[in-house]
């Protein structure tokens, strides 16, 4: 298991902002925390080494690229061996529909997130791409209708909300 880092009241309104924002400047998150540029950019720079944070996404709206249909895909392999699903999971993470593969516990062996241009685009996914391998035992699709981002992820027991900025 992956021991925890200790932040503190400052790393945590740092998470809380950078997530909100990841480009806003060293400038900006140190007036927001109550910290000089330079102590701010030796904290991003501390979490960062640390493994904390992982790295900068761009986000993408799937509809505006022409995949306007998203599915989460309930994968069942069997047999549910090593040498079978390494493979698995790296062929669909080299799919271009695909957008998460979790493995789970329970009767279902993963769950893919997916986005793809129609109904006819997601049928194609699921009997080329997932049936049409002889470890994949059953599928099941879900149709996505909204979805929505939550908060930052902070550690247990971490302060719901922003901490007032440092008067002084």
């Amino acid at each position: 298991m992956t021991e925890s880092v200790v932040l503190d009241p400052v790393d945590l309104h740092l998470l809380r902002l950078l997530q909100n924002d990841a480009r806003t400047t060293y400038r900006d998150l140190a007036a927001q925390v109550g910290v000089a540029p330079s102590t701010c950019l030796d904290r991003v720079t501390r979490l960062r080494r640390s493994g904390v944070i992982l790295g900068h996404q761009l986000r993408l709206d799937p509809a505006k690229l022409g995949r306007g249909l998203q599915a989460l895909l309930s994968v069942q392999v069997r047999p549910h061996r090593r040498e079978l699903v390494g493979p698995f999971v790296e062929r669909i993470r080299a799919l271009p529909e695909s957008r998460t593969v979790f493995h789970l516990t329970g009767p279902d062996d993963y769950l893919v997130h997916v986005a793809v241009a129609d109904m006819t685009d997601l049928q194609r996914l699921v009997l080329d791409e997932f049936t049409a391998h002889r470890e994949v035992a059953r599928v099941e699709t879900r149709l996505i209708f909204q979805q929505w981002d939550c908060g930052p992820l902070l550690p247990p027991g971490a302060p719901r909300s922003t901490p007032s900025a440092k008067s002084g």
